[in-house]
């Protein structure tokens, strides 16, 4: 990434930009006349996205200061979007450990420029009586103010935007409960931030003046209640009136469950959501307005910013969701391809069937598997799994799809991740629901050698320990109804699409 020429504009790192705001950032940069790095764990998470080919992507980790290092090089201004979401031990200790050795290293590549997206932190709560996700965004932006590297922190609440987390959370418990018995928390006041606004402040912090070195608070123009949010969301959406009667006895740990039951949210990623509206969350200072290039404009307003929010998941134009970035205890072991792997045992289960379609209908079957149209097998055995991997933490059936026709490497599909798509012929899927082990499922559509469409589906286990062992063959005998079932209809599906479509030629 060659810099001579201002005109160029400046050399930007993304990290996080598998993630919900660092996926909206990248393009947002490129259209500002910057180039852009992404700095990623998997780089072909970010193979499907519209800017791909506009953006370098290089692998490494936050926490290897030697890949930090190649990604930094040659950077003007690098943007640190990351943290760990997970509720368990040690996550803080991560924060520090890789804001530490990002720190470090923009400061030894010149970089002149960390900007880091944070969390608003209430005034006069000493810092021990913060929940630790909120103590560690704060000890977090320190790490970065003190780097040497002038950096500017925003500060931002609850985030309004199509697929963030805050709002799905908003939107599935106003919608799916017209009557609502809630934690004291919904009378906390909070200053909301249109998505839209976040990404100006963070595309426009890149030019600060080199003596700008704070944090900066961000908000919309209200002040509101989460009580007054979940009213007004009823009423830009069109819903009759909600009744909400708040009761003190839900704990952070029992609200997060109730998040996790009634919206798609896991109460893993609910904990810290709801753990920062115990204290208000208001902005003290606007300042962030002198320092934005441009006309400043007015900050978008609550009904606004939901009424954009609701225009894209119903014309389905979400770009990023808060399940784009990767569930926190989630495997990420790829698929092993060495056919004679020696990493253990790996169980299969096989099905393949002759198709009456064209392999293009049977693709669009395939690639439309999952969110509402179902996983085409015994329903009810796939909503009590996600059940039963709600109840241990996991993520469960209900985070749906990105968009209902489309899938690109790296989206969540209920309680799998897409690892690879070859267009028309292949997809697999990664589970992240808690296993006592690894799994995966591939769906392919092929044409044999008499040219008939031939459908093929994989599912496949690397256990882990005698658990592990018990698991699979504990589940083994309901193969045939749950995987039997889901070859059989996606055959029929791709067959009864395909004749209702005038133009249709059989495969033969």
């Amino acid at each position: 990434m060659e810099h001579d020429d201002t005109r160029e504009g400046l050399r930007c790192l993304v990290t996080g930009a598998t993630g919900y705001i660092g996926g909206r950032l990248v393009p947002e940069l490129l259209s500002a006349g910057h180039r852009v790095r992404c700095l990623a764990r998997s780089p072909d998470r970010l193979r499907d996205h519209p800017w791909a080919d506009r953006a370098e992507v290089v692998a490494g980790d936050v926490t290897d200061a030697a890949s930090v290092a190649r990604a930094l090089a040659g950077v003007d201004v690098a943007y640190y979007l990351v943290h760990a979401m997970s509720s368990g031990t040690g996550f803080e200790e991560t924060d520090r450990r890789a804001a530490l050795i990002f720190a470090e290293q923009a400061r030894i590549a010149g970089v002149r420029r960390i900007v880091h997206l944070s969390g608003l932190t209430p005034v006069g709560v000493p810092e021990h009586e913060l929940s630790p996700h909120l103590r560690s965004r704060a000890e977090v932006a320190r790490i970065l103010l003190d780097s040497g590297v002038p950096t500017t922190v925003l500060r931002a609440a609850v985030v309004i935007g199509s697929g963030s987390a805050s709002f799905e959370m908003l939107r599935y418990l106003t919608e799916r409960l017209p009557v609502m018995i809630t934690p004291s928390w919904v009378h906390t006041r909070i200053q909301p931030v249109a998505v839209r606004d976040v990404l100006r402040a963070l595309v426009g912090s890149a030019l600060m003046p080199s003596d700008v070195n704070r944090a900066f608070d961000i908000g919309g123009p209200e002040v509101l209640t989460y009580r007054q949010m979940m009213l007004r969301y009823a009423a830009v959406a069109g819903l009759p009136r909600r009744i909400i009667l708040p009761v003190p006895v839900l704990t952070p740990g029992l609200s997060s469950h109730w998040v996790g039951l009634v919206t798609p949210v896991p109460a893993s990623i609910a904990r810290p959501l709801t753990e920062s509206l115990r204290h208000e969350v208001v902005c003290h200072e606007q300042d962030i307005a002198r320092h934005l290039p441009g006309p400043p404009g007015r900050p978008i307003g609550f009904d606004e910013a939901v009424r954009l929010a609701l225009q894209r998941v119903r014309e389905a134009r979400v770009t990023t969701r808060w399940s784009s970035a990767s569930v926190p205890g989630a495997p990420s072991d790829p698929l092993p391809t060495d056919p004679d792997w020696a990493g253990g045992s790996l169980y299969s289960d096989h099905r393949e069937l002759r198709v009456d379609a064209s392999p293009e209908a049977l693709w669009r079957v395939i690639e439309g598997i999952g969110g509402e149209n179902g996983w085409y097998s015994f329903p009810l055995a796939w909503a009590v799994r996600g059940r039963l991997d709600r109840l241990v933490g996991g993520v469960g059936l209900r985070r749906g799809r990105r968009d209902a026709a489309r899938l690109r490497v790296g989206d969540s599909l209920d309680f799998w991740r897409v690892e690879a798509i070859e267009p028309g012929r292949l997809l697999r899927l990664r589970a992240e629901m808690r296993l006592p082990g690894l799994a995966w499922l591939e769906m392919g559509a092929v044409t044999d050698e008499d040219g008939r469409t031939r459908y093929r589906q994989r599912a496949l286990f690397h256990p882990h320990g005698l658990l592990g062992q018990a698991y699979w063959w504990s589940v083994s005998p309901f193969h045939a109804i749950v995987f039997g079932g889901m070859a059989r209809n996606i055959a029929r599906a791709a067959a009864g699409s395909a004749a209702r479509d005038p133009q249709h030629t059989p495969a033969h």
